[in-house]
């Protein structure tokens, strides 16, 4: 890890934060990307400006995400992994989201993974072979209510990884995709959406720290899986999803487990960083009241365990190699 060079898109703060300060402890040197100039300069201060770089970046724009990878490439050289966790998000009905703010999502959070994903391949092919880690999310396994534009993004990265996953076996190509699908987790994503619930959006129980994200995160970038579900709670998306989805759909459409579960009981503050950054330092943690998970043991004995499958694929992607 201490040979790696990282970029980090999303880096300002939450997960994309404490991924950053996780690579870093471990030696890596790291391109942290984000809107959020502020918040990126006190990243990078609290690295060293030895170990890091900031380099403010929309990923919605992909002339600006290629610009951020020729920048980490200029600055230290080359590409060992690149991590796609920018994210945005609105809260409300699907009939009073507007189209303009469900574009807005989808550009981030999913053509931002896009953009992100195509900027590093060429990189990752000049240095010979890396990792790509996108972060996605257990709303791209089940969907929940009152979050359509996100949920529906982090379905669509779902199915853009694996298409990339196996496009890249087929190639040979020395270059691994994780997913990693964390759980409720508590970062200041929930302030920073745009809420229509007539209060601030919260995450459901039980939920995470961060760095439990990003502690996997960090196990991808030397030991790739296919997907790393994050939290306990992310068995309960899966078998509901697996094995009852129209249960599922019943239990979650009653009020008190659905819809009122999400609802913070501070009134919401009309501020948000859909269309634009918020002029903060940045910061790792959110405000979330209740019970804080510091670890994960599912994700730990199980979540980062490779599958047969996963095993088999990797045998097909070298034999390619070999051939080519």
């Amino acid at each position: 890890m201490s040979e790696q060079v990282v970029v980090i898109a999303g880096a300002s703060t939450g997960i994309g934060r404490a991924t950053a300060l996780a690579f870093a402890e471990q030696g890596a040197r790291v391109v942290c990307a984000a809107r959020g100039v502020q918040a990126l300069d006190t990243l990078v201060r609290e690295i060293g400006p030895e170990r890091a770089l900031a380099v403010p970046t929309d990923v919605a724009d992909p002339v600006a995400v290629r610009a951020l990878a020729a920048a980490a490439e200029e600055r230290f050289g080359r590409i060992d992994t690149w991590v796609n966790n920018a994210a945005v998000g609105v809260w409300g009905k699907v009939e009073d989201i507007t189209d303009e703010e469900f574009d807005r999502v989808m550009r981030v959070n999913f053509l931002g993974h896009v953009h992100g994903v195509r900027a590093a391949l060429p990189a990752l092919r000049r240095a010979g072979g890396g990792v790509i880690i996108g972060v996605a999310s257990v709303e791209g396994i089940r969907s929940v209510p009152l979050h359509a534009p996100y949920t529906a993004s982090k379905f669509a990265l779902r199915g853009f990884y694996d298409c990339l996953r196996m496009e890249l076996a087929q190639e040979g190509a020395p270059i691994a995709v994780s997913t990693i699908l964390p759980a409720s987790i508590d970062t200041p994503f929930f302030e920073h959406s745009r809420s229509k619930l007539g209060a601030l959006p919260k995450p459901p129980p039980p939920v995470y720290a961060p760095e439990v994200v990003a502690e996997s995160i960090v196990h991808a970038a030397e030991h790739p899986s296919r997907e790393i579900p994050v939290g306990g709670a992310a068995v309960a998306f899966f078998l509901g999803q697996r094995l009852a989805p129209a249960l599922t759909d019943a239990v979650m459409s009653i009020r008190r487990l659905g819809a009122n579960v999400l609802r913070n009981d501070r009134p919401d503050n009309g501020v948000d960083n859909l269309d634009a950054p918020l002029d903060e330092p940045g910061q790792v943690h959110g405000s979330h009241p209740g019970p804080v998970l510091r670890h994960s043991t599912f994700t730990r004995l199980f979540g980062r365990l490779p599958r047969p499958g996963e095993l088999l694929t990797a045998a097909v992607a070298k034999r390619h190699r070999q051939a080519s």
